[in-house]
C-alpha cells in the first residue's frame, strides 16, 4: 500500500523545527531528508527513522522493524509523532551520525571514435 501524501507532508511538519527538511517520492513511498540527509522513510503511512546508536539511546522502547520486504530494520515511530521537539531532536541527532551524502557524478557520454 503506498504512503498517503498527506501523512508524509505532516510528519514533515512535526519534525520542521528541526531545520530543512523535504522529501522525495520512491517507488510509490517517501524519503524524508534532513540537510539533504535521508534520515527516514514513509512506508505504508508508518514513519521509520533510520537506526544510529544516539537514536537508541533516545528512544525510550525500541520497536524496529523492516520498511518493505528485504530492508533492514529501522527505529519505527509511533505515539512520539506527536511530540514535534522530540522528533526533531531526533532527526538531528540521527542525521548528525549519518555519513554526508555522497555527490553525484556527471554522466558525461563518451565519444566515439
Amino acid at each position: 500500500m503506498a504512503s498517503d501524501l498527506n501523512f508524509v507532508e505532516y510528519v514533515c511538519d512535526q519534525i520542521k523545527e528541526a531545520g530543512q527538511v523535504s522529501f522525495k517520492k520512491m517507488f510509490g513511498e517517501y524519503a524524508i531528508y534532513y540537510n539533504e540527509k535521508a534520515v527516514a522513510l514513509v512506508c505504508d503511512n508508518q514513519l521509520f527513522i533510520k537506526p544510529t546508536a544516539g537514536g537508541r539511546a533516545m528512544i525510550d522502547n525500541i520497536v524496529e522493524a523492516s520498511p518493505y520486504p528485504g530492508a533492514k530494520p529501522y527505529f519505527l515511530i509511533g505515539e512520539q509523532l506527536e511530540d514535534r521537539q522530540w522528533m526533531s531532536n531526533l532527526v538531528q541527532l540521527t542525521a548528525s551520525e549519518l555519513p554526508a551524502p555522497e555527490t553525484k557524478k556527471s554522466k558525461s557520454k563518451k565519444a566515439k571514435t
